[in-house]
């Protein structure tokens, strides 16, 4: 693995290779072909109701943009901005057989920490909203991403790793598997599976309830491959009632350039808005459903309300 690795970055040149696109795009066919299975599936149960075309389209749009952007931000900026985390790692962790599973263990630590911030911070919350805003569930909501993902700043959710002295090719590899692995569980098409491995991991069932609006299922099921930091951290929820897809302040709309930027913007509107300044900053970094105290925004207006003494 190690020989490959530098194989990999003497070839490629490690600065600007995004390898957790790279392994995104070459995993493609794969993707297709499971969305060909599921479709067909479902087709044959006269249950397609969850297969909108024009918002399957919607979906693949979205991934497409956030491809591309992804890739030219790491050209330009954040492939310099990991390696110098990597420049100044405390360690230099091997790549052998006895360190991968920590390693992919710590990967899927981070990301869900990652993921849940995604969710109770508002900054990272206008990116990973667009992936919420569909009230359909099939493969294809998988690649319904956001541009804004590298600007809220994914990657620093896994520069620990980096600091530890996980090089950042496995790193970016790693997490592509990770969410390849996620691609498949975004299904109506498989029910429940063995407890043993709804106790464990990630399954379409566990995927269902965290896509869910419900209040039961809000904020939950973080995980990427594995579920057991729900279980360890309180975040664990079963499906049980039927999932209601989407957001609370769902947004019909499928224009791409719409659901990227709508929560973003509506952040930045409500950080302008008359009033304190640290209430004003909080909408950063609140959860997204915080609201500012009535008496903030009514002492703002009572003092520009007053004449001025001049």
């Amino acid at each position: 693995m190690t020989e490959l690795i530098g194989w990999m970055n003497t070839t490629f040149g490690s600065h600007n290779i995004e390898w957790k696109q790279v392994v995104l795009i070459g995993m493609t066919p794969f993707f297709l072909l499971g969305f060909a299975i599921e479709w067909q599936i479902m087709r044959k149960r006269g249950t397609r109701h969850s297969f909108d075309w024009k918002e399957n389209f919607t979906n693949l749009s979205l991934g497409s943009s956030y491809q591309v952007f992804e890739l030219a931000m790491h050209v330009l900026v954040v492939g310099a901005a990991v390696f110098w985390f990597w420049d100044h790692r405390f360690f230099t962790i091997p790549i052998n057989g006895w360190t991968l599973l920590p390693i992919f263990l710590g990967v899927e630590f981070c990301y869900y920490w990652f993921h849940r911030c995604s969710h109770r911070v508002r900054w990272f919350w206008t990116a990973h909203v667009v992936h919420h805003s569909s009230e359909n569930m099939n493969m294809t909501t998988a690649m319904r991403q956001s541009m804004l993902y590298v600007i809220t700043g994914w990657w620093l959710f896994f520069t620990p790793l980096i600091l530890l002295g996980v090089h950042p090719t496995v790193v970016f590899i790693l997490y592509a598997c990770n969410l390849s692995y996620q691609f498949f569980i975004h299904t109506e098409s498989v029910g429940k599976l063995h407890p043993i491995l709804e106790y464990l991991f990630d399954t379409p069932s566990n995927h269902r309830a965290h896509h869910g609006r419900n209040d039961c299922y809000i904020d939950k099921n973080y995980g990427g491959v594995l579920i057991i930091f729900d279980r360890m951290f309180g975040t664990y929820v079963e499906e049980r009632e039927s999932v209601d897809y989407g957001i609370k302040r769902q947004v019909y709309s499928q224009n791409p350039l719409t659901l990227n930027f709508h929560e973003f913007i509506d952040m930045w509107r409500d950080v302008v808005r008359p009033g304190s300044l640290p209430q004003r900053l909080k909408h950063l970094w609140a959860p997204p459903e915080y609201e500012r105290p009535p008496s903030d925004l009514t002492t703002q207006a009572s003092i520009e309300s007053k004449p001025s003494r001049e």
